[in-house]
């Protein structure tokens, strides 16, 4: 199956950044990609964090439905996209309303090829970031989710793949990506992510290749990637990396589209070379 991870410098006006969506979202389905995936709030990057609340929407049931289109701009657009190219959308991140109301759920859609919401996952570990010169805390803004979310998307050939979602911040935390393989092995982690420069040049490709290396699956990372009206810096480097850990395709900065086949052979050969998901013994 061929993917797409787009990179984007999302700005402070939704309309803006949802042209730009559509705009990737096209040039990825022309290219031949059957699952194509957008960054972290890659509907606003605010100048402060209080300016996702402004956006927030409900969750729709149909977001395709002319009673949901006004109030859900941020869903419809992902939906009408997915139906329009006849792709999987995964939407990177989007501020859905929580039961707060000083709080929005930082959540990832996905949507199938006929515009019909596949999964839903709301970020579990919230970034907290103070080096004395930048101070990120995302609880101040967002309520925590509370459920691994994997789903299955299957290819123009029929064919099933098992795809494990996370955001951002998570990638840090093993065991989420231990428990969403833990009945089911995953073919694929999507990962949006608007890493901070600072800690992605520490630690954003070491991180990723260790999950696609212990759990002997793809991992596919969209990613805002460059300096934003706020003055944040994100660092970028949206990239696809293979089961063994090989990276496959990556794009440092800037808008753009990265492009990769997902290799089913060559994950169930390393899969039967190196058994190590048959070998777990502490969960």
């Amino acid at each position: 199956m061929k993917v797409a991870a787009l990179q984007m410098v999302s700005t402070p006006d939704v309309d803006e950044n949802l042209a730009t969506a559509r705009r990737l979202i096209a040039q990825a389905a022309q290219a031949g990609a059957e699952l194509v995936t957008l960054p972290e709030y890659f509907c606003l990057m605010g100048l402060c964090d209080g300016d996702k609340l402004r956006i927030a929407e409900d969750l729709a049931d149909d977001a395709l439905s002319s009673t949901h289109s006004a109030s859900t701009p941020l869903q419809t657009t992902l939906a009408q996209a997915a139906r329009e190219h006849g792709v999987w959308v995964i939407g990177g991140t989007l501020p859905l309303r929580s039961p707060k109301a000083d709080r929005v759920y930082n959540s990832l859609m996905v949507y199938d090829p006929q515009g019909q919401q596949a999964a839903r996952y709301d970020k579990i570990h919230l970034f907290c970031f103070d080096d004395g010169e930048r101070r990120y805390d995302e609880a101040a803004t967002l309520t925590p989710g509370d459920t691994p979310v994997a789903f299955t998307a299957t290819d123009r050939a029929g064919q099933a793949w098992r795809v494990g979602l996370g955001i951002c911040y998570d990638l840090r935390f093993p065991e989420l990506f231990r428990q969403l393989t833990r009945t089911e092995p995953c073919d694929l982690i999507v990962l949006p992510a608007a890493f901070t420069h600072t800690t992605g040049q520490a630690h954003w490709e070491l991180l990723l290749r260790a999950r696609a290396v212990e759990n002997l699956c793809h991992v596919l990372a969209p990613a805002q990637g460059g300096t934003h009206a706020s003055g944040r810096r994100t660092f970028g480097h949206s990239i696809a990396i293979d089961p063994w850990g090989q990276v496959l395709a990556v794009q440092p900065e800037g808008e753009g589209v990265v492009l990769a086949t997902l290799d089913r052979e060559r994950q169930a050969t390393l899969r039967s070379q190196l058994p190590a998901l048959a070998h777990r013994v502490l969960g």
